[in-house]
């Protein structure tokens, strides 16, 4: 029971985060969580956020803002990248343990 508690918060996390009120529009948000069919130079900071988080400076920051993007924009996008790697890693472990519970 408590980790299908779990996995209905993760589903209302991510939900609040692609769905709630923000600054980025829905589309730039699910771009921003699967890390795809985003435009430069939003790409290469998702992909920073994504494959090397302790590397994105304020330059690559700046760089975004320079491009048209809000401060509150570019957060948020920063946040859906994150939040849908961690999904992407969640998923994943969840289905190693279900086939290793299958196999008990």
């Amino acid at each position: 029971m408590a980790e299908d508690k779990k996995r209905t918060m993760h589903k209302i996390l991510v939900t609040r985060v692609l769905e709630g009120i923000g600054k980025a529009t829905n589309p730039q948000r699910r771009a921003a969580f699967d890390n795809a069919r985003l435009g430069e130079p939003l790409s290469m900071l998702i992909n920073k956020v994504v494959q090397h988080a302790y590397t994105v400076t304020d330059a690559d920051i700046l760089t975004v803002k320079e491009s048209g993007f809000s401060e509150d924009q570019i957060f948020e996008l920063v946040v859906c990248a994150a939040i849908g790697l961690a999904t992407r890693q969640y998923e994943t472990a969840l289905t190693a343990l279900d086939a290793i519970t299958e196999k008990e």
